[in-house]
């Protein structure tokens, strides 16, 4: 996934729902409305649930 922002995609389970889901980390969340359109993580990926989680920035 080369989207602005984004560090790395796993997999996980929603602690919720339960249900499986995709993991997509991000250095930190930013509102949907400030970012471009084409760096927004979909809400899902062929049909599977996406969640964002913030991990903030890589240390050199």
């Amino acid at each position: 996934m080369a989207l602005a922002n984004v560090s790395g995609v796993g997999s996980g389970r929603d602690e919720e729902s339960g249900e499986d889901v995709i993991v997509v980390f991000v250095t930190r969340k930013v509102p949907r409305d400030r970012l471009r359109p084409e760096d927004v993580v979909p809400d899902e990926l062929e049909g599977i649930p996406v969640r964002v989680l913030a991990m903030g920035e890589d240390e050199p």
